[in-house]
């Protein structure tokens, strides 16, 4: 592997504008889709094979209006009036009449005019009748009130008992991502328009909330902070730019060809989220790991920089192919979870990484072929990256030497803290962002508290109840007053209405709302009990039912999420011991960096729980919202860090193995390892850390969330894991950790990722024979 890379970075190098013409020819082709084809991204969460995803596939069969996109607009009237009273009154009729009338709205009016016209009592009227005389009475001064026109309420309006809000529930023809681009815009545009001459403020919700900002201030800032470090680091506004340009180049191939192809398959908001924040951090570290290299061999050993880049490529771009290889399997594990949302995730995320890689071993020497001895760092004070020479001890060494010598105690302290990080996760609680996740000041949040007040707070997650006649017949009065007096008895549940019914009368949808909100334990208890009672209530009344909705959903989502993190974790912690021990041929080393891994995610996990839900130092984040850790988070956190993790740990000790393998002993090939990487990594985890710290700046919670989770897990990994615990582990074992049974290393292949082989075929030039040790080992003894 190490010589053929070799070979590939040679002629990169000698030959930059075939490369470089190459990738910019890739380039105009994702540019030249993306302009053929509209960017088409949902903000949908369907998990095939759930209950509530059961029932809403059913109805686009039985009641095609009642499955697309669920709308609701809350209307709040000025301070000292009253919606319903005069100018308020007006101004609401005519938003709810701009509302209907758009062409992706379904317009239930014209069929109760239609059942209307046909005179005497319809098979609508009478199933409306029956299911309110059987719902439940909501305690006095709290029931909303319907908005009458000619004696007549307006459908789906409902205005507050107060008269301070009123609420518009309506239906989209298709679910709200296949919509026209900018269709829910218009919506709320027209109705805000028609309701401004009454003063009403409009606030979206539900549904109708806009797609998350994929690049935001805070993802900017991020790469600013990240472009520091990196001038930092390598001293060279030449040498900081090429990881730049490396990182933005595979974002736009990898997040801009999955873009192209939104109209072929569907385009999560987070798919792009994830990878453009994967591609940004791992794009950034692969380059800066192989820039330091070349940069270290051209100042250690006087290598010009076209025989160190190749060099650099062979040996650390081994690492970082199979660091990349890594992150690559461990997203492509989420296809065994068996959710198309996730896999999506996973193939969309996974091929950015490779185009990272791909770049990092091509582009890179391209573009330090056009650079060349520009490259070459200054000697002036500047300390070779072993320790060794010049006049002072960079602190590498010096952490290397201490971690060497005071072993027990850095092993305690990297094992006990991520445990006691780890505590808050036990009460770890999942779903999906309701309006209360967001802060108080976005529209998000005001809708969900003005709604909850005026209402109560199962207004902002009615359940969709599907009801399916038994017989040939239609739903008959008498078998929806069963079937509604059975649901309102059951606890928890505030009111029943009648949401819709197809023109054959064998099919309605029924709308419960719940006492509790969408993330409240009652509301997920209430599910389980109508879910629980509804073949019984369904025999009583001849009918059959389902539960769905977005509360419904998300409580199915996070069931079928929790049941599937335990398989995934294993497929993953069998892939790590798998392929750490092919490359670093050991049997300890791919344990203590699982155990690390394990450690890792318990902390992540524990202090996310503390922060978003707990609501514990949340004014660092700027954040004043509590909510349940998001569903799709643990099984998205446990892939994307586990292949982080396999970065750091690969560049770390394939430079404690390459020391080993050249004739140190185990402590000094410890020391010589961490003294080596241990910058690279702290940089690279800086980086990491700014990127997905940016991401923390977003205002949708899932997006917080998942920017915090991965930010959090970079710096527990990155400082207590692979900078402690494992050298701390490597320097307590001694020559037991590279030990292997010669009869499993005769089927092992030799991966020589540490470029053994290439030291062998491809001698240095004038390379000094036995170099003594550096300073950092002498230090271990």
């Amino acid at each position: 592997m190490s010589v053929l890379l070799y070979r590939l970075g040679r002629w990169a190098y000698g030959r930059p504008w075939y490369v470089i013409g190459g990738w910019l020819a890739v380039v105009a082709a994702v540019a030249g889709l993306l302009l053929a084809n509209p960017i088409k991204v949902s903000n949908e969460v369907r998990i095939d094979g759930t209950p509530a995803q059961r029932v809403i596939d059913d109805l686009a069969t039985s009641l095609p209006e009642a499955s697309g996109g669920q709308g609701m607009l809350v209307f709040e009237a000025p301070a000292g009036t009253r919606i319903g009273d005069g100018r308020t009154r007006d101004a609401l009729l005519a938003a709810v009449d701009a509302v209907h009338g758009h062409d992706h709205v379904v317009d239930p009016r014209a069929a109760l005019a239609e059942e209307a016209a046909k005179g005497g009592r319809s098979a609508l009227l009478r199933a409306q009748a029956a299911v309110a005389r059987a719902a439940p009475r909501p305690s006095a001064g709290k029931a909303p009130v319907p908005l009458l026109v000619n004696g007549r309420p307006v459908p789906g309006v409902a205005v507050s008992a107060d008269g301070s809000a009123a609420l518009l529930q309506f239906q989209f023809d298709k679910q709200t991502f296949e919509l026209p681009s900018g269709t829910v815009e218009d919506t709320v545009a027209a109705a805000r328009q028609k309701a401004a001459p009454g003063g009403l403020e409009v606030l979206p919700s539900g549904s109708m909330m806009q797609l998350p900002e994929v690049v935001g201030v805070g993802e900017v800032v991020g790469v600013g902070v990240a472009a520091l470090v990196l001038l930092v680091t390598l001293g060279s506004v030449v040498a900081a730019g090429l990881p730049l340009v490396i990182a933005l180049i595979g974002v736009t191939v990898g997040v801009g060809g999955a873009f192209a192809l939104s109209g072929v398959f569907e385009i999560h908001s987070l798919t792009a989220v994830l990878a453009l924040m994967l591609g940004l951090a791992v794009g950034i570290d692969y380059a800066l790991f192989i820039i330091v290299r070349q940069r270290r061999l051209i100042l250690d050993d006087g290598l010009d920089a076209h025989e160190a880049a190749a060099r650099a490529i062979g040996t650390a771009g081994s690492a970082v192919f199979f660091a990349g290889s890594t992150v690559v399997i461990a997203l492509a594990g989420l296809l065994v979870v068996g959710i198309t949302l996730l896999s999506t995730m996973a193939v969309v995320a996974a091929a950015t990484i490779a185009i990272a890689v791909l770049l990092a071993l091509t582009l890179l020497p391209a573009l330090l072929g056009l650079v060349k001895e520009r490259i070459r760092p200054s000697r002036r004070g500047a300390p070779r990256a072993d320790g060794a020479g010049a006049g002072r001890r960079p602190w590498a060494v010096r952490w290397a030497a201490g971690l060497v010598r005071r072993r027990y105690p850095a092993l305690a302290v990297a094992l006990l803290i991520p445990l006691v990080l780890a505590l808050p996760a036990a009460g770890m609680k999942t779903g999906l962002p309701s309006g209360a996740s967001y802060n108080g000041d976005t529209a998000q949040r005001r809708s969900y508290e003005l709604v909850s007040d005026a209402f109560g707070r199962g207004y902002n997650g009615p359940l969709m109840i599907a009801v399916h006649s038994t017989g040939t017949g239609p739903l008959t009065p008498a078998a929806l007053t069963t079937l509604t007096s059975g649901l309102g008895r059951i606890e928890g549940t505030r009111s029943v209405s009648l949401a819709g019914m197809d023109p054959a009368g064998t099919t309605a949808v029924l709308a419960l709302v719940p006492a509790s909100g969408p993330n409240d334990d009652a509301t997920k208890d209430l599910v389980a009990e109508v879910r629980h009672r509804s073949e019984r209530i369904g025999a009583d009344s001849g009918t059959t039912l389902g539960v769905s909705g977005f509360t419904a959903l998300a409580i199915d989502i996070s069931d079928r999420l929790t049941d599937v993190l335990p398989l995934y974790l294993a497929t993953v912690l069998g892939l790590s011991l798998i392929i750490l021990l092919l490359v670093f041929r050991s049997v300890l080393v791919p344990l203590t960096a699982t155990l690390g891994f394990l450690l890792t995610i318990a902390a992540t996990f524990g202090v996310t729980t503390a922060v978003f839900q707990w609501g514990w130092l949340q004014g660092l984040i700027g954040l004043d919202a509590t909510s349940p850790v998001v569903s799709l988070l643990p099984v998205i956190i446990t892939g994307v860090l586990y292949g982080l993790a396999m970065d750091y740990q690969m560049f770390l000790v394939t430079s404690m193995r390459e020391a080993h393998v050249h004739g140190a002993g185990a402590r000094e090939a410890t020391a010589i390892g961490v003294s080596r990487a241990g910058s690279v990594v702290v940089a690279a985890a800086t980086i990491m850390i700014a990127v997905f710290a940016g991401f923390v700046l977003n205002a949708d919670p899932m997006i917080k969330q998942m920017g915090f989770a991965l930010a959090t897990g970079i710096v527990v990994d990155a400082f207590l894991i692979r900078l402690t615990l494992i050298p701390a582990t490597m320097a307590l074992a001694r020559e037991k950790a590279w030990w292997l049974p010669a009869w499993l290393g005769r089927l092992l292949p030799d991966l020589d990722v540490e470029g053994d082989k290439l030291a062998q075929k491809i001698p240095l030039p004038d390379r000094p024979a036995d170099r003594p040790h550096t300073a950092a080992a002498r230090q271990t003894s």
